[in-house]
């Protein structure tokens, strides 16, 4: 099912990545709680009112170092902030 683009970014800063100075794109880089910015960095596209798809969540999890169940979680709250740098600490990206 797609998320509205706004709904996805919303998630992605209230878990620890910060926007990124970019002009094609929004960029998302993951700085973990101790500072360190993790190898976990997606990108939106510029513009408002569309939602992104299933292909494209799918991308942004790859990204992230998450499968797409496990990004959905991370924007929608269950997956908590520790987790995720757990997840990414056993990925070698943290």
């Amino acid at each position: 099912m797609p998320k509205d683009k706004r709904d996805v970014e919303a998630g992605l800063l209230n878990k620890g990545f910060q926007k990124a100075p970019g002009g094609d794109h929004n960029y998302f880089v993951y700085v973990a709680q101790d500072g360190k910015k993790a190898l976990a960095k997606t990108k939106t596209s510029h513009g408002r009112g569309f939602d992104i798809d299933e292909s494209l969540l799918a991308r942004m999890a790859q990204q992230c170092a998450l499968t797409r169940p496990q990004f959905l979680k991370l924007i929608e709250c269950p997956l908590g902030r520790n987790d995720y740098e757990d997840i990414l600490k056993k990925a070698g990206k943290l």
